[in-house]
């Protein structure tokens, strides 16, 4: 894989592999890199198992990350989360449907937990589009609209962006 300056480290309890085959599946241009595993040190020192997956390296749409099958010790919070950049409705619901499956949580405003405990934001183009219109009351009226949203319905802030 490209080296890149900085790359996003994710710890995950024991599950960074099914965490990367999941991501690198939803997100076009993707791809599992170099996977190291345990030996008896590490094993001895961390608590996982000798021959489990120790790190995986994987890439989504050019961005290089790293998952580390690390223990319980640290949890995922909203503090950190991944926004993903969508054209179109079509595109908003694919992301939030997959990444709501087999256990996520939806939240507000476009965020969203997928069944890993890592926060996404699932946010329309159009979205910045309105919110930064040089007119206040369009972009107050879509920021109340996207305030009363789960995931982001771009007919609903279109309609509060022309006052319907």
């Amino acid at each position: 894989m490209p080296t890149q300056k900085i790359t996003p480290f994710l710890w995950f309890d024991t599950n960074a592999e099914e965490a990367a085959k999941l991501y690198v599946s939803l997100f076009k241009n993707s791809k599992i890199g170099a996977t190291a595993r345990y030996d008896e040190a590490g094993a001895k020192a961390s608590g996982q198992p000798a021959g489990s997956v120790m790190t995986i390296e994987f890439e989504l749409e050019g961005q290089r990350f790293v998952g580390l099958n690390g223990g319980p010790a640290f949890k995922f919070t909203e503090a950190v989360s991944f926004a993903v950049d969508c054209q179109d409705q079509a595109e908003v619901d694919y992301f939030w449907e997959k990444l709501t499956a087999d256990g996520g949580q939806e939240s507000v405003c476009g965020w969203l937990k997928d069944k890993f405990g890592v926060s996404w934001q699932i946010v329309p183009t159009a979205l910045g589009e309105m919110m930064s219109d040089p007119d206040p009351a369009k972009a107050q009226r879509v920021m109340q609209a996207m305030l009363g949203m789960k995931k982001i319905d771009i007919a609903g802030l279109k309609k509060a962006y022309e006052g319907k």
